[in-house]
């Protein structure tokens, strides 16, 4: 996961298919081609109980919720340390635009303890 990419999803180049299934694959869901369909198996308990299929984060607010509480305190300011986002204006400031940058502070701590364990 590049920064290259991680700003793409802030500045809204990315598909929202693609910045969703970043989030499912971090968090353990699989892409099984035989059935054409996501898989739960690798998810913790936690979020196949509550999403037994991936969520859309930009569509629901309680998945995003959800995905925001997951974020461990020491990670919450990952954008603003490692990208240097400044975060959006009050004019470019939507709900969408607001869980994208979620997606991105999440993702960009899955890519950190990714780093740690390789």
């Amino acid at each position: 996961m590049t920064d290259e990419t991680l700003w793409a999803i802030l500045q809204d180049e990315l598909p929202d298919g693609v910045v969703n299934q970043l989030v499912w694959v971090g968090l353990g869901y699989r892409y099984v081609r035989e059935t054409e369909m996501w898989s739960s198996e690798g998810v913790s308990p936690a979020w196949q109980t509550d999403y037994p299929t991936p969520p859309d984060f930009i569509d629901s607010r309680p998945a995003v919720v959800k995905l925001t509480r997951s974020i461990p305190p020491e990670d919450k300011q990952l954008l603003k340390e490692e990208l240097g986002f400044a975060g959006y204006t009050v004019s470019e400031l939507t709900p969408r635009r607001t869980r994208r940058a979620t997606m991105v502070n999440w993702l960009l701590g899955y890519r950190r303890r990714m780093q740690a364990t390789a």
